[in-house]
């Protein structure tokens, strides 16, 4: 790696909506979750500082104008408030919600770019913020 290089996870959010963006993923001390971060129309966040020390990250993202979010299969603990939960499990029992995060392969790099834009997994007008 060059001096001076940029290495962090970041996520641009290629919508005309403002997005509440949560990660998960795994580091020496096993799993987290963490959130929120707001990110602003076509504007990008970092997300983590410095090279990334796993290939797997996991997002869940809200549209907080038009509704809906991005998310997947794999199950992390989230809250309404800025959170940092370890642990990914009981969720619900730990007074948390459990939500569906999807998967970013980073392919071992140590600088990464998620971008938000498209199509939403699931789409609701009522969502409340």
């Amino acid at each position: 790696m060059t001096q001076g290089a940029k290495a962090d996870l970041k996520l641009c959010n290629k919508t005309e909506s403002r997005v509440g963006v949560a990660l998960g993923y795994k580091d020496k001390e096993g799993w987290a979750s963490e959130g929120w971060w707001n990110i602003g129309a076509n504007g990008c966040e970092t997300l983590l500082k410095g090279p990334l020390i796993a290939r797997y990250y996991y997002i869940f993202a809200v549209d907080y104008d038009k509704g809906g979010s991005w998310g997947g299969k794999s199950m992390m603990c989230t809250r309404d408030k800025i959170f940092t939960i370890r642990g990914i499990g009981n969720c619900t029992e730990r007074g948390y919600n459990k939500t569906g995060f999807f998967e970013v392969d980073t392919k071992e790099e140590v600088d990464w770019t998620i971008s938000l834009s498209g199509e939403k997994t699931t789409t609701s007008g009522t969502q409340s913020q």
